[in-house]
């Protein structure tokens, strides 16, 4: 066997790798597809594609309000992830230039990733019973920050102790003040970095049940307590579950998409400042 014909084993080899991967991760997806305009009574025959697709399970999940949730979970995210941003990013800024508390107090940041969700949930709240905030979504913001600005925080850090201290000690001589330099300088190189840990914040808020679950109503029920509600003493109604899954999982997949070439285009010039 020669060198030819041994590239063309190994390329059949790794496409049929590539094709059984491929099968592997779309089919969830097909199949919530093709199981939101299916009757209950086709859904139970999973291999059966014989079907009369129906529009009645978006139907019911428009009227049962799934929007105006999915409208919370996005509310809850953008403002979770730009509170994040703005006070995560001079922290770690702070953590990696200035070596605030030592170079082990980073590490403490994660201190409340030790703790269990559920020691959290009741001083939140009895805080927000005390200070009145009531049915709103206030509530499921500030949860998630207890959580995602540490992570942000920590996140961060790395991106800013890769900036080259040359580039900030050039913006100070030039008449730059501190503030200037990390927002003029540092910020755009770092900007990466803060594409990734938006998204990784954004998508761990859109996630989140459990929070949401106990501190709010039905007027301020995100996304994914909805999606939970069709798990019913009656059973799963999978139908408009699987309807209301694909306005979950959507929106993730563009925001992955466009925050992926984000990234690349940051990446690319940075290393031209570089």
């Amino acid at each position: 066997m020669n060198a030819s014909q041994r590239k063309k084993i190994n390329a059949i080899v790794i496409l049929i790798i590539l094709s059984i991967y491929l099968l592997i991760v779309v089919f969830p997806y097909f199949w919530t597809i093709i199981a939101s305009i299916k009757e209950p009574a086709a859904i139970n025959r999973p291999l059966d594609f014989n079907f009369t697709p129906t529009l009645d399970n978006w139907i019911a999940v428009i009227q049962a309000g799934i929007p105006r949730q999915a409208l919370n979970s996005l509310i809850v995210g953008l403002v979770t992830v730009g509170v994040c941003l703005v006070a995560g990013a001079p922290a770690a800024y702070a953590f990696s230039r200035y070596k605030v508390g030592g170079n082990k107090s980073r590490f403490l940041v994660l201190l409340s990733q030790m703790l269990p969700p559920a020691t959290l949930i009741i001083p939140l709240f009895l805080l927000m019973y005390q200070v009145r905030i009531n049915n709103s979504l206030i509530r499921v913001v500030i949860s998630h920050l207890t959580v995602l600005l540490p992570l942000v925080t920590w996140f961060l850090i790395g991106f800013f102790d890769e900036v080259p201290r040359e580039l900030e000690d050039a913006a100070l001589v030039d008449g730059c003040t501190h503030w200037q330099t990390l927002l003029k300088i540092v910020i755009p190189v770092v900007r990466p970095g803060l594409g990734a840990a938006a998204l990784f914040a954004f998508v761990l808020s859109w996630n989140d049940m459990f929070y949401a679950l106990i501190l709010t109503s039905v007027k301020a029920r995100t996304l994914p307590v909805g999606i939970a509600g069709y798990w019913t003493f009656r059973g799963v109604e999978m139908g408009q579950m699987s309807a209301a899954i694909l306005l979950a999982i959507v929106p993730m997949i563009i925001l992955s998409f466009f925050v992926q070439r984000f990234m690349l285009r940051g990446m690319a010039r940075g290393a031209v400042k570089g």
